[in-house]
């Protein structure tokens, strides 16, 4: 499906400040511009999640990373350069981002994406946005976008019409944390 002429549209949305639901890499997410502490306020407020629960960001390239971490090791880079999996990474010094979006120990999770519709959307955009999953807290997570409960759709302010119909059998990123600036440890594999 080309998707295209959505993007523009959704990128406004997302600098507006707006909520959005839209297939990932991995499962259907809200999503929202990651600078914009109101916005990602209200992800909060829509998922019913507690304020110590961080959220994981999408890049669509090591560059857009660059703009967000103080550092990132040499290993990070090559995970990410040769990882064929959805891959995301921990980082201990976050910059520009609201402490809505960071972790109790100001952490930050961010995933250079490899899925193209995400991959277009964040260009144009041209800031991170944040990707989590389209359900409440505590609720299983969507496989589908028929699985989406009405109250995140209700709750969002616009839709993504790619992959609707599609059944994701992707399985969640594998989670990767930096520790002491240098070393890396797999939280999930």
């Amino acid at each position: 499906m080309d998707f295209s002429r959505q993007i523009p549209l959704l990128a406004n949305d997302l600098e507006e400040g707006k909520l959005l639901l839209y297939p990932t890499e991995t499962i259907w997410g809200i999503g929202c511009d990651a600078t914009n502490e109101l916005a990602v306020q209200k992800i909060k407020v829509l998922k019913k999640r507690t304020a110590d629960k961080s959220f994981i960001l999408l890049v669509n390239n090591v560059e857009m990373l660059a703009r967000y971490v103080q550092y990132i090791p040499p290993k990070a880079r090559n995970l990410i350069a040769y990882h064929q999996r959805p891959l995301t990474i921990i980082y201990e010094s976050p910059m520009h981002l609201p402490t809505a979006v960071l972790a109790e120990d100001g952490t930050v999770g961010i995933r250079v994406t490899l899925d193209p519709f995400c991959k277009e959307l964040i260009k144009s955009f041209n800031k991170p946005i944040v990707s989590t999953s389209a359900n409440v807290s505590g609720q299983p997570f969507p496989t589908s976008f028929d699985t989406i409960d009405t109250q995140i759709i209700k709750g969002v302010d616009r839709i993504a019409s790619h992959r609707q119909s599609e059944i994701s059998d992707q399985t969640p990123s594998v989670i990767v944390k930096v520790v002491d600036g240098e070393d890396l440890i797999f939280l999930r594999k």
